[in-house]
């Protein structure tokens, strides 16, 4: 792995990140969540933020949004696009005050996003953390 940058990333350079992240996902768990897109802001939107009652918009670090691809139907009426958010300020701030390398946190971010929207339990995910 490429040593983390000693700079702010982008919002693209994040996004980078995040593809090159998901493809480090294990195959079975990356199925479920087909041609994802995944986004970069710097924060939640105010309306996320309210319906998460965040105390503020760096409790969160990121955001599956969409229906899993195991739940969809060939009858459904396309919907919005499923996406992942990554939350630039908050995971810049988690990667400061942790020392972590930056690429492993947005992994982290991403395979919890992903886990707690197929409701995998916190080992499930640790398993997957460790097992890059």
């Amino acid at each position: 792995m490429k040593p983390t940058p000693l700079f702010a990333p982008s919002l693209d350079d994040l996004e980078r990140m995040g593809r090159q992240a998901l493809q480090t996902i294990p195959a079975d768990l990356r199925a479920h969540v087909g041609d994802v897109i995944i986004r970069v802001d710097e924060f939640p939107a105010d309306d996320v933020e309210r319906e998460m009652a965040l105390e503020t918009p760096f409790d969160l670090l990121g955001l599956y949004q969409g229906v899993s691809l195991d739940q969809k139907s060939m009858n459904d009426t396309p919907g919005d696009i499923d996406m992942i958010f990554l939350y630039r300020r908050a995971i810049l701030d988690y990667w400061c005050e942790t020392g972590e390398d930056l690429r492993a946190v947005v992994r982290h971010v991403l395979i919890h996003e992903i886990g707690h929207h197929f409701g995998l339990s916190d080992e499930a995910m640790e398993r997957i953390e460790e097992n890059p």
